[in-house]
């Protein structure tokens, strides 16, 4: 009763993934170094692209763009999840609420498309060299990161349109960490069928069409590594383009068990745990994937570090 005298009606309660015992408390601090991995490595990241003009090309613009949709992703989930933790207030506003909302989806839905755009990339770099400066041109490369954000903003106006239109009565007690669409449809007193749905068949579009144009662009470049009569050229090529696989691994891994599974089949606990593999792990390794092994970051990163040693 003390929790609820501290909220509006309005509110929703997040119970989050954690009590206060001990070992929940450890889960927490791990939790909680992960995400401050993960922020840290993509600033760090772009500051490196930023600071080394021998990276301002167009792989690099992407990894960029990237990386800022692994921070929104982040910063928008894990502030509020250790707030509400170590306060014990577990509410927030339908505002915040539908800016969660909002963030969450408009990057990862982002982060489909640019992953697709990142493939067609490769698949220019190795098999149109020649034409690559004219074919991935800065104004191609900015309406390529432009579409992606675009496509992510209007997925994610439909869903917080849709989702905050339904009325919400009885228990406001999100099962999660954060508002997530899924986690608030369950709380709605109104027939969500038809709009769970379509949300469900959107995300085929939007997981399986960019996963679509990866596997096309991926088959090419394999075709014409093997072709290249160079052993150095097909190390090269293999070791950018498996870089950019593992970074497609984890997030469709994480994306097709998130939402590529029917309201029926969905479960609190699965979906508290997917959405750790996606809002916390996959920004926390991807910029470690990029920097191993990629001699551009290592020189970048001593290079930053000199300036700092002067």
């Amino acid at each position: 009763m003390e929790l609820w005298n501290h909220t509006s009606l309005s509110d929703f309660l997040l119970l989050g993934l954690f009590s206060h015992s001990p070992y929940d408390f450890f889960l927490f601090s791990l939790v909680l170094l992960a995400s401050t991995v993960a922020l840290a490595s993509n600033i760090l990241f772009l500051l490196l692209i930023q600071a080394d003009r021998r990276l301002h090309t167009s792989m690099y613009f992407f990894l960029s763009q990237l990386s800022i949709m692994d921070l929104t992703m982040t910063a928008t989930v894990v502030p509020k999840m250790a707030a509400n933790f170590l306060s014990g207030r577990k509410f927030i506003s339908r505002g915040s609420c539908a800016a969660q909302v909002f963030l969450v989806v408009m990057a990862g839905g982002a982060e489909c498309f640019l992953l697709a755009v990142m493939a067609y990339d490769r698949y220019v770099a190795i098999c149109h060299p020649l034409r690559y400066p004219v074919l991935m041109n800065w104004k191609a490369c900015s309406l390529l990161a432009l579409a992606s954000w675009m496509g992510g903003v209007a997925d994610s106006v439909i869903d917080v349109s849709v989702v905050f239109s339904f009325p919400y009565c009885g228990s406001l007690q999100v099962d999660h960490f954060f508002c997530e669409v899924p986690a608030l449809l369950r709380l709605s007193c109104a027939d969500t069928s038809l709009f769970e749905d379509l949300v469900y068949a959107c995300c085929v579009v939007m997981l399986l069409l960019p996963l679509g144009v990866i596997v096309a662009s991926y088959a090419w470049v394999l075709a014409a590594v093997i072709r290249m009569p160079s052993t150095e050229g097909k190390h090269k090529a293999l070791t950018t383009c498996s870089s950019h696989l593992g970074v497609v691994g984890l997030y469709y891994g994480g994306a097709v068990l998130s939402y590529l599974q029917r309201a029926s089949a969905r479960t609190p606990a699965g979906d508290r745990t997917t959405s750790i593999f996606y809002t916390i792990v996959t920004p926390m390794l991807n910029p470690l994937i990029y920097s191993l092994r990629n001699r551009d970051v290592a020189r970048a990163l001593r290079k930053v570090l000199g300036r700092w040693r002067v």
